[in-house]
């Protein structure tokens, strides 16, 4: 069943489609994936949008507006009509000002080939604008009706609250905030960001929700696997070392439960981040290849039980110490 985003008219699947991985290893962003054919993206999508899912989140900064394009070169490729989907992307605020986000519209909406976007977002809060000059701007694009609605990225409760007040001085309110959040990441329920969240009408979109591939158990199975990813990727991860042992519980947990359920790992552990907090929070896990998108539609077709969500509660507890 769909959910509403925030206290928008988006109904979005609970699980969405994460598009960094389209970056073509353009950039430094790009160099964190390898280069998917367009051949493959477009596999991936199909079989995402067969599998229920209606939308897609991407970002100015994958691969310099790569990912965009190549989002949308696949659903054009797909006939996909643009009203079936929700596209969300990113403005990217690092050593730029609130100007820019007006400034650098139609390079969005040209990448995307769109006339709006459905959700767009300040991708962090490292601007050298304030949060209430970046609303102003997002407020005007919305005037404008060159975006629905407004959403953050890894905005702390303070920001996020900020943000919020700031949209309803002009009649509107934020939608979304991106952040982290997966079983070895639950720091939002203990940094006020899921209560405010909560507080406001709020959705968190979670980024990360396998803790990049680590609760698949690929890692821990085969180890030497660590030496066949990227550089980068495992720097920014930290997916090796103690991290990879000390994780193990949780993973061995979500092993139990695979066969329970006659499931992967990874679909326990979306399933998990879908309803450990009722609607609170929807997920956007990447593919690389067409099998992990077939793998993250699955994670929607069942339900964990109460007794099983908290065993895996108990066992992430203890992971975080």
């Amino acid at each position: 069943e769909k959910r509403r985003l925030g206290r928008s008219d988006l109904l979005v699947s609970p699980i969405g489609l994460g598009c960094w991985q389209f970056s073509k290893g353009k950039g430094m962003t790009g160099k964190y994936w390898g280069s998917l054919s367009d051949e493959t993206i477009i596999e991936i999508v199909d079989l995402s949008l067969k599998g229920g899912i209606n939308w897609f989140d991407t970002a100015e900064i994958y691969g310099k507006g790569e990912s965009e394009r190549a989002l949308a070169k696949a659903l054009a490729n797909l006939h996909v009509h643009l009203d079936q989907v929700i596209i969300a992307t990113k403005w990217w605020p690092i050593f730029r000002t609130a100007h820019s986000i007006t400034g650098s519209i139609q390079k969005r909406l040209e990448a995307l080939n769109v006339s709006r976007i459905d959700l767009y977002q300040v991708h962090n809060p490292l601007s050298f604008s304030s949060v209430s000059a970046q609303m102003n701007a997002m407020a005007q694009l919305v005037s404008q009706n060159l975006v629905r609605y407004v959403g953050v990225s890894n905005f702390s409760a303070s920001a996020m609250r900020k943000a919020h007040h700031e949209l309803e001085k002009q009649g509107l309110f934020l939608t979304s905030n991106q952040m982290e959040f997966n079983l070895l990441n639950r720091s939002i329920e203990r940094n006020g960001v899921l209560e405010t969240a909560r507080e406001l009408g709020i959705t968190i979109i979670a980024y990360s929700p396998l803790a990049q591939g680590l609760l698949t158990g690929k890692f821990h199975d085969n180890p030497q696997s660590l030496k066949d990813t990227r550089l980068f990727r495992r720097i920014y991860s930290s997916i090796g070392g103690n991290k990879l042992e000390r994780s193990r519980p949780v993973v061995n947990l979500l092993k139990e439960l695979a066969d329970k359920y006659d499931r992967t790992p990874a679909q326990i552990a979306l399933n998990w981040a879908i309803n450990v907090h009722g609607e609170q929070i929807v997920v956007i896990p990447g593919a690389s290849k067409p099998s992990h998108a077939k793998e993250n539609t699955l994670s929607m077709g069942f339900s964990l039980s109460e007794e099983d969500i908290e065993r895996l509660n108990r066992e992430s507890q203890a992971y975080a110490g």
